[in-house]
């Protein structure tokens, strides 16, 4: 049937246009905007997700920011801490040039002293963003301060995120000088160069603890004319105690004839007890009456350098003071070169950890393309091919609304 009133061919002609105009809208949008996935309308869930990550890689990029900040940081307490040692060597040298007879220690003190002020220039310039780690404000024995370089931001499977830092303490082994005064710095600390204690872990009754005995050196021992046996104990639990037995054979000072040591190393004995009951696990026996380490024994009385490196003035000194002011210098640069390892192993980690993030972030760039980017080859071609039924469709449109031309012509 042919109507005025109702074209049907038109509004078919009609839909089919509107169809492939939002079509071609939805496509033109995705060849503008590059992003298959542009809102939560498009595909919830990936939009979700996107947007998650999107905000997540934004965190990394100030992450990598912070690290390169942390990394100067480092750096900087690194190289000053490297110009430190090279300094501290130099007066460990002049002091022993010191101890040489008829050597003017005056002459010898003004060029520690140039390098005592070259030292406190180091560690004052060692500074970064306000930041320096080469001095603080330890306040008291035992007292350190925490610093922090961030590393990472993390988001875990429960979707909690937490922002990961490197921490590096400084102490009276890190820092080179206490600014509170309290003379707790590497510089500005007085050394003990000489202690004759050692901790050893004694088993008693299946009870393990931790004792510091006496010690006496190797050349002590000797020095007494000691008789050395080496023996096996079976221990309560299964294990054997293979141990080094001397018994001093006259009075050498500290070494009473009759008494025992356990040798704990190379250069370190300790004075031992007989124990009375044998089922104790003892540190050795001589094959008769077991032995355990006399924890009654108390250390012997430490040795101090004197001076600190900061406080350093060897006029007047003798071979014996120099000798234990070498000794504290000696310790001090053990102290710097076990610092400047730890700084080195910081900005190893910060180099790696700057990398790992660089890569990281372009992964999480890649996934959320490969979730929300359109695909630009096949958006092309749906362009084209919407852009040809849209032109098809207006002519169909067309041909529909001619239709009502003819039936004018039946009534000519």
């Amino acid at each position: 049937m042919t109507s005025i009133l109702t074209n049907v061919a038109a509004m078919a002609a009609l839909s089919t246009l509107r169809s492939i105009s939002s079509g071609l809208e939805e496509t033109q949008a995705r060849v503008s905007s590059g992003l298959r996935v542009g809102g939560a309308s498009d595909n919830a869930a990936y939009w979700s997700i996107a947007t998650t990550m999107r905000s997540d890689n934004m965190a990394l990029s100030s992450v990598s920011d912070a690290l390169g900040l942390g990394a100067a940081k480092v750096d900087t307490a690194y190289a000053g801490m490297n110009s430190a040692i090279e300094v501290v060597k130099e007066i460990k040298a002049k002091l022993v040039a010191a101890t040489e007879d008829g050597v003017d220690k005056k002459k010898i003190q003004e060029e520690i002293d140039q390098l005592k002020d070259q030292l406190s220039s180091i560690a004052s310039a060692a500074s970064f963003s306000g930041e320096n780690w080469l001095q603080a404000d330890l306040g008291g024995v035992g007292a350190s301060v925490t610093k922090s370089v961030v590393a990472s931001f993390v988001r875990d499977d429960e979707n909690n995120v937490s922002v990961k830092k490197v921490d590096y303490t400084l102490d009276t082994n890190t820092v080179l000088y206490d600014t509170s005064g309290e003379g707790n710095g590497i510089l500005d600390k007085v050394y003990d160069v000489s202690q004759k204690a050692v901790e050893v872990s004694i088993n008693i009754n299946g009870e393990t603890k931790q004792y510091t005995v006496a010690a006496y050196s190797v050349e002590e021992l000797l020095a007494a004319d000691a008789t050395f046996t080496t023996s096996t104990v079976n221990n309560p639990d299964g294990s054997t105690t293979t141990s080094t037995l001397a018994e001093a054979a006259n009075d050498a000072g500290a070494i009473t004839a009759g008494e025992f040591f356990v040798q704990v190393d190379a250069d370190t004995w300790v004075k031992a007890v007989a124990i009375a009951d044998a089922s104790q696990e003892a540190a050795y026996t001589d094959g008769n009456d077991f032995y355990g380490v006399d924890t009654d024994n108390a250390p012997a009385a430490t040795i101090s350098a004197d001076q600190s490196i900061a406080d350093i003035n060897i006029v007047g000194m003798d071979s014996a003071d120099l000798g234990r002011l070498i000794s504290g210098v000696d310790a001090a640069l053990m102290d710097m070169t076990s610092a400047a390892a730890s700084l080195g192993s910081i900005s190893m980690r910060i180099d790696m950890q700057e990398e790992f993030v660089k890569s990281l972030s372009e992964s999480i760039d890649k996934g959320v393309g490969r979730l929300v980017d359109a695909d630009m080859n096949e958006e092309s071609t749906r362009l084209k091919a919407l852009q040809t039924q849209q032109q098809l469709a207006i002519q169909s449109l067309s041909i529909a609304n001619s239709s009502s031309e003819v039936i004018l012509s039946l009534f000519r």
